[in-house]
């Protein structure tokens, strides 16, 4: 009785395995020209809140095509987070070598090396926190994503579920919510401060930042002229 609960659960967990590689394989074979219209993280952001008793949270986002973004607002994320963005396929080895090095030597201070491929598969697919099962997937799904998508697609798919702020997803939202404006219409310091608050967007604030925002925010800007500006974007057919 026992061996065959044993081998009934196995038969079931590759089933599950099963039915998920298929779900997130036709999501990454879909999306590679369908819009995005919700991402795992906001479904879990949404849950959250209304098993807190917060029915008034609403996960935003308004999808738009690159043409419609900023190209500041693409180079600014590059700048910020993935500098190497345009020539990896998915990992910046180099970046995950430092990360580990640091994280022996500092316990309590954990640095990531995620890249904005990763970042993407991790909140359109995958579940916030840390553990190796969910890395693991992460990798699988970036590896997809890398070899279906082409680079352009995976900085627009990130922009538009990118977390900016408190059930603010992605960056129209964003940019209606604390410039009033359109996304197209962003400039250099508007996208590097949106930048700048990525990290952890609930604590650190676009509508009022603290030093610290504004110090990133100045490097950042910093960055984005050393990367070339606006012709860094053209120069990779990103925009």
């Amino acid at each position: 009785m026992a061996l065959r609960k044993v081998a009934g659960l196995k038969q079931l967990f590759w089933r599950l395995l099963l039915l998920l590689a298929l779900f997130w394989g036709g999501g990454i074979a879909a999306f590679s020209f369908l819009p995005v219209p919700f991402s795992a993280v906001m479904i879990e952001r949404q849950i959250g809140a209304w098993m807190t008793g917060d029915f008034g949270y609403v996960a935003h986002s308004d999808w738009v095509s690159m043409d419609a973004i900023s190209p500041f607002m693409g180079l600014a994320v590059i700048a910020a987070e993935d500098q190497k963005f345009p020539d990896h396929w998915g990992f910046d080895v180099s970046a995950i070598e430092k990360a580990l090095a640091h994280n022996e030597r500092n316990e309590n201070r954990i640095r990531g090396a995620s890249t904005l491929s990763q970042q993407t598969a991790k909140n359109l697919f995958l579940w916030d926190g840390r553990s190796w099962v969910r890395k693991g997937l992460e990798a699988g799904l970036t590896l997809g994503m890398e070899t279906v998508w082409s680079k352009k697609r995976i900085l627009t798919v990130y922009l538009n579920i990118a977390e900016f702020g408190d059930g603010i997803f992605g960056v129209e939202a964003a940019s209606q919510r604390y410039f009033h404006k359109p996304a197209s219409k962003l400039t250099m310091a508007e996208a590097a401060l949106l930048a700048a608050v990525l990290p952890n967007p609930i604590r650190f604030k676009a509508n009022a930042p603290s030093g610290y925002v504004r110090s990133r925010q100045a490097w950042i800007l910093r960055q984005m002229r050393q990367l070339g500006g606006e012709g860094f974007m053209r120069e990779n057919k990103l925009y």
